[in-house]
């Protein structure tokens, strides 16, 4: 069976003056940080990441979104029956790794993650959920850790971990080298930006969000090219997996719909998302926009996104999957 970390990773830099987390996921390229994602590489200056740093935000976010994936693996759940091992790539705390093996009870589940102190979370959250004596975790660089899984896995899942590793045609070819046969590949990759805000907040420019999206557009641009061996790539998934070798490739997307007025915990992840994309951008940022998320996270201003009604949460993640042929 796959086995714990023994000694923590040190692949991401905490962030610091050239160091700052990347942007908030769900917003610009649908992509940013995820709940569960690759965290076996460090990212350049300012697109580095601290994982274990953001373990409180990622959870609270996967939390929030688990409506979204719990559809996502009932639809999985059709596609593949009776899964052996399923393989988390790129977990982080171990969110959606805890819902596979809620959805699937007679599988083994195995998150692998780059970040040791995620892993450690992941544990902790199998083990409380009473999942703890069919999960296992491996820490490693992705792909090559999935190297020292001790068998093929039937269902093998990187939820918005691809767009970390910079050759991803590579890392899919390694994903399905992995794979048994007639196993399935499913990546959660693109959908559309998160939305939190009215167009017009009635105060500022209309269109806050639309340019926050733009900068964050050039943020994971350069986060990609500053990936190691980073190789561009047309996002054509079902291209890509069928360049894998596998058949049968099909999407679907997957809608979270929060609508107004927000609950305190959809508000407090509003809060944080704003947060750190006001302190990732705060320079880049015009001075009006500044002043307009300056007021959005204001808990006293009746305007702020911690007291006014017509705040919400409304984004859609994509699922590709496909399948190796049995030979």
């Amino acid at each position: 069976m796959a086995h714990h970390p023994h000694e923590p990773r040190d692949d991401q830099h905490a962030p610091g003056p050239s160091h700052a987390p990347g942007p908030p996921h769900g917003q610009g390229h649908g992509q940013g940080l995820s709940p569960g994602q690759g965290h076996g590489h460090g990212h350049g200056h300012d697109t580095d990441i601290d994982w274990a740093e953001m373990a409180p935000h990622l959870e609270a976010q996967a939390e929030l979104f688990t409506p979204l994936y719990e559809r996502a693996l009932s639809w999985l759940g059709r596609e593949v029956t009776e899964p052996g091992l399923i393989v988390d790539v790129g977990s982080g705390p171990g969110v959606v790794s805890c819902l596979f093996a809620e959805t699937f009870p007679g599988a083994r589940v195995t998150a692998v993650d780059g970040s040791a102190p995620l892993l450690e979370r992941a544990r902790q959250r199998a083990d409380r959920l009473g999942y703890g004596d069919r999960f296992d975790t491996l820490a490693g660089e992705l792909p090559d850790v999935l190297a020292e899984l001790d068998y093929p896995a039937d269902l093998l899942w990187a939820g918005r971990s691809l767009h970390h590793l910079g050759d991803q045609r590579a890392a899919l070819a390694s994903f399905a080298d992995r794979l048994a046969p007639g196993g399935t590949l499913a990546i959660m990759e693109g959908g559309l930006p998160a939305r939190f805000l009215p167009r017009d907040l009635g105060f500022g420019r209309p269109g806050l969000e639309a340019r926050l999206d733009a900068l964050q557009e050039e943020w994971f641009a350069r986060m990609r090219a500053d990936l190691p061996g980073s190789v561009e790539e047309a996002e054509d998934w079902s291209a890509l997996l069928g360049a894998a070798g596998l058949k049968h490739a099909r999407s679907r997307s997957f809608l979270l719909d929060l609508p107004a007025p927000a609950s305190g915990r959809a508000r407090a992840y509003i809060a944080a998302s704003l947060t750190r994309l006001r302190d990732v951008f705060g320079d880049a940022l015009g001075a009006d926009d500044r002043a307009m998320l300056d007021r959005l996270l204001d808990p006293q201003d009746e305007a702020g996104v911690h007291r006014r009604a017509d705040v919400f949460v409304l984004a859609a993640h994509t699922v590709h999957t496909a399948v190796k042929p049995v030979q």
